[in-house]
């Protein structure tokens, strides 16, 4: 038998005693010491109320994505809604489809359940149907409707599954119209096609006939609720209305609809199947896939598949935990805020527009205007001038007015906005779907549509060049525009002084180009500066392009060596119009660049902060105003710092670190650095070092300077708590930034009474230093790893246990409604030989000082009390009915032990023989067999304490 057979058997083995394999138990302590996952998330607001508690929008920090809690309150649920909510995570958890909700995780803290569901930020259908106003959809769109609810429930019912609460409500939207069937608090399993259901449940307008007479259902119900919701698409009405139930179960029975589809905007087969869906007899209702393969929807289908699979491609989706089975959330409560200043305002003025759902997630600045994107994704423009100067078309909305507060551009409602550039008078932004929109001003041919609208765009524009070129950034200069699509390939257009399109020519363009990228690199980001290029590789080296004035591009090239200059000398490159590597920075693995208008700051891996360019005002950090020609990089406040966000304006910097702390330096004139200079930085006007900005820690998710301006978002941590889901017990904690430590539910109760320790489906693992509930009697505590497992063997001795029998099912009730037992009925392992000899003595009459001593160990009382008739006798009862508890007990005991004997020699025999396979890979000859000592099943953690026979782990 080979090393892995061996070890492939040991991992059996260990898994029926609830031992982890040889891999995972040699780094137990490291897995759960330290390196259990943690999932970020922030609240955000409140989207409503459901049947059974609120479903409240939160962030994930990890990657920025919004998910959705839906959070019930177990105490105030009654057995059976319980259950329901139970079920409903059960049915979310086996169903993956791209028209239905995605199931994440959830999470129990204290007495509420979050269960973590995927978020469609478009609202629902009823909403949809709502803000038509009466205007029919069109044909095409009512058909992608059906096609993706119809892909949905025949998904579902395939698995088995009978929704019954299909409805308007529960049927949610995208920004891009993408569907996702959601609410399975009332679904149901059924094990075949013919089973039916009897249970009335649902919503009454969509209550199929068979619902409202009270006789059994099965998957056909779902398409009569189905066939209500086409109507209300079709016809903007509902289905079937009534003043009360009982005239709506009659209209319902009888198919007495409101009216009638209109034949003049819909084809007579799409009419048709909407009636073939609201028969009355079930039986002639179509299935899910029959309705897929109708004629107007079969000759699409391949188009509408693999619209669908772009769509759902293109929305970020929270990744599912990988380090462990049961991540750890931390939920964290950030009051979020956005800054702004320069321009003539000296101190940071405040956006009160940005919170709640509308809290920004990232901006950008502009000459004259600042644009922020929404963390739902909806795009707010406004500007920043004096004098009362016209705009022209940078907002996006419509007119050439400079509004001075945020304003949502309407013109991209419906679309889900990913990012946002800001060009000196013009504005790009990218979706989700990759599609690329622009405004404002096309003087130089920035918009890219060759001048087709005229020199001043005031509404949104799609560029139809890149339908076809998915986009994945868009970056903008002062009156250029570079592009990279999601397939590497670079565009850019504009204007093209200094090269700065990097085309090889001057010229300039009015629609997107292709550029030419040297063979070997790979393009991660570009970042346009004022008259320059930047490219960045995914190697982390730096090519660029444009205007080198100042060397703010980091060209120029040192020359050692010359005769007649000692040191080193540098060749000054005035500008260049191909993509060039900047040698300067080769050293350096760069992540970030931030082009100013004359210099330049990068971020390296290691969070060094580096500076090039000109150093008039003391941008570059460095403590004077002298020219440097190389690159320089920044120590003094930032030394040992990790530099996290950098940007640059017309010559000053702010960057933000890993620590929380703001800094700014560079040009304090105007109110380029967010303060008056004979305030924040005392007589300097230009500080030439770093200077810490704002007198609390802020956390800065993003940044963004231009020109005079800076826009910043500013995070503050008010609260944080950690919640832990576990199978047996729920742990919650709170803090600030810190891991919070452990309470656990106390489970008490009565003797002689049941309880119901059960799965309950979490799918969690035991936390540190947690009870487990107690599986039998005696009690198993859990080990100092973590396990909470109950060994398969052990199981099926405890399910026959005859105070605490094992239930079958898998509902567990709320642990407030958790009965528990005292120590009269379970006792831990130690105690029973105790319990025993207290036994023995009393049926010995060894003396009534001692029967009281034991008795007070098995009920809690302190003496016989005198006084009470039959007391003693009662006593004596008791402890024969103890004698025979503690009888059956040694029986099982000793049969426990036995098997645990057992086991542990088969353990070592194991581990001997892998001990041994291991030396002979490793070439080892006979004599250092001898040599070494072999490794018993204790040295790895397979070995077993004498404490109700459970594994030790690797922590014992």
């Amino acid at each position: 038998m080979s090393l892995e057979d061996y070890e492939r058997h040991f991992d059996s083995l260990n898994s029926d005693l609830g031992g982890g394999s040889v891999v995972s138990e040699r780094s137990a302590s490291s897995t759960f010491y330290g390196e259990e996952e943690k999932l970020h998330y922030i609240p955000i607001r409140i989207l409503g109320r459901g049947a059974f508690g609120e479903a409240t929008l939160y962030r994930r920090t990890e990657d920025n994505s919004l998910v959705v809690w839906k959070e019930v309150e177990l105490n105030s649920l009654s057995e059976k809604d319980r259950r329901d909510v139970m079920n409903e995570i059960s049915i979310l958890s086996i169903l993956e489809h791209n028209n239905i909700i995605a199931y994440f995780n959830h999470f129990m803290d204290k007495n509420t359940l979050f269960i973590e569901l995927e978020y469609c930020n478009g609202g629902n259908l009823y909403d949809k149907i709502n803000q038509r106003k009466g205007k029919l959809f069109s044909e095409d769109v009512v058909i992608w409707y059906l096609y993706q609810i119809a892909s949905a429930v025949a998904h579902i019912h395939k698995a088995g599954i009978l929704h019954r609460d299909i409805k308007t409500l529960n049927i949610f939207l995208t920004k891009t119209d993408l569907i996702k069937l959601g609410d399975y608090g009332l679904a149901k399993k059924l094990d075949s096609e013919f089973s039916m259901a009897e249970t009335c449940v649902g919503t009454p307008y969509y209550m199929s006939p068979e619902l409202c007479q009270g006789a059994k259902y099965n998957f056909k119900s779902d398409i009569w609720a189905m066939g209500c919701v086409l109507f209300e698409v079709l016809t903007l009405t509902r289905t079937f209305d009534a003043t009360n139930p009982l005239n709506l179960c009659v209209k319902i029975v009888q198919g007495n609809w409101t009216m009638e589809v209109n034949s003049d905007v819909y084809s007579p087969e799409l009419i048709k199947l909407v009636y073939e869906c609201l028969d009355k007899d079930p039986a002639k209702r179509p299935t899910g896939d029959q309705i897929l393969d109708q004629p107007f929807i079969s000759c699409r289908r391949q188009e509408l598949e693999e619209r669908v699979a772009l769509l759902n491609s293109a929305m970020k989706r929270p990744k599912l935990s990988t380090v462990t089975d049961t991540p750890v959330a931390v939920v964290t409560t950030r009051s979020r805020e956005v800054y702004f200043w320069g321009g003539g305002k000296f101190t940071p003025q405040k956006m009160d527009a940005f919170k709640g759902g509308s809290s920004a997630q990232h901006v950008c600045a502009g000459e004259s205007h600042f644009a922020v994107v929404s963390v739902e994704k909806e795009l707010y423009t406004w500007a920043n001038v004096q004098g009362g100067a016209k705009m022209v078309g940078q907002l996006g909305h419509g007119d050439q007015a400079s509004y001075r507060q945020p304003k949502k551009v309407e013109k991209l409602q419906g679309k889900a906005i990913r990012q946002v550039a800001c060009g000196a008078d013009f504005t790009a932004c990218v979706t989700d779907e990759d599609q690329m929109y622009m405004f404002g001003s096309d003087y130089y041919g920035c918009i890219g549509v060759e001048g087709e609208h005229g020199m001043e765009i005031l509404e949104p524009v799609l560029l139809e060049f890149f339908e076809e070129r998915p986009v994945r950034q868009v970056s903008c200069g002062d009156n250029h525009v570079v592009v990279l699509t999601q397939s590497g390939d670079i565009y850019s257009w504009g204007c093209g002084e200094y090269g700065r399109l990097g085309l090889e020519c001057e010229d300039d363009f009015n629609s997107p180009m292709q550029v030419e990228i040297p063979k070997g690199a790979t393009i991660s980001s570009v970042s346009c500066g004022s008259d320059g290029t930047f490219f960045l590789t995914e190697a982390g080296k730096v090519l660029a392009c444009g205007n080198n004035e100042f060397n703010k591009l980091g060209l120029n090239q040192g020359i050692t060596g010359l005769k007649n200059h000692p040191g080193e000398a540098f060749q000054g490159i005035p500008y260049i119009t191909t993509l060039t590597l900047a040698k300067q920075l080769s050293r350096f693995k760069i992540q970030a660049i931030a082009p100013g208008k004359t210099h330049t700051a990068a971020v390296d891996g290691r969070g060094r902060l580096i500076t090039f360019g000109c150093n008039k005002y003391g941008q570059l950090g460095v403590k004077d105003f002298k020219k440097h020609q190389g690159v320089q990089v920044l120590v003094g406040p930032f030394g040992g710092k990790i530099v996290t966000k950098v940007s640059c304006g017309d010559g000053f910097t702010i960057a933000a670190t890993e620590d929380n702390q703001i800094f700014a330096w560079g040009n304090a004139g105007n109110g380029r650095l967010g303060m008056p200079a004979d305030k924040g930085f005392g007589s300097e006007v230009c500080p030439a070092m770093p200077r810490p900005i704002f007198g609390s820690l802020h956390h800065v998710p993003d940044l963004s300077c231009r020109g005079w301006h800076t826009i910043i978002i500013m995070e503050k941590v008010l609260n944080s708590k950690t919640i832990r889901s576990n199978s047996s017990g729920l742990s919650v904690g709170s803090g600030l930034d810190q891991e919070a430590s452990t309470s656990t539910v106390d489970l008490d109760i009565e003797p002689g009474s049941e309880t119901e320790c059960r799965d309950r489906g979490l799918g969690g693992t035991m936390e540190d230093h947690t009870e487990e509930c107690f599986m039998g009697t005696p009690m198993m505590s859990a080990n100092q790893t973590g396990d909470s497992s109950c060994p398969l063997w052990l199981r099926k001795e405890l399910e026959d246990a005859e105070f605490i029998p094992m239930p079958d099912n898998s509902d567990l009730p709320s642990p407030d409604q958790l009965p528990s037992f005292s120590d009269s009925v379970t006792l831990p392992y130690e105690e029973l030989k105790e319990l025993k000899a207290a036994a023995a003595a009393v049926s010995f009459n060894t003396g009534l000082s001692t029967k009281r001593m034991d008795w007070d160990k098995v009920n809690g009382d302190d003496s016989c009390k005198k006084g009470q008739p039959g007391s003693c006798c009662e006593a004596s009862s008791e402890v024969l009915q103890l004698r025979e508890t503690v009888a059956r007990q040694e029986m099982r005991i000793e049969m426990l032990e036995k098997q645990i004997d057992e086991q542990k020699k088969e353990n070592e025999r194991l581990l001997s023989a892998m001990n041994r396979l291991t030396l002979q890979d490793a070439g080892c000859d006979s004599n250092s067999h001898s040599d070494r000592t072999p490794c018993d099943g204790r040295g790895r953690g397979g070995g077993f304490s004498n404490h109700g026979g459970r594994s030790a782990g690797a922590g014992v």
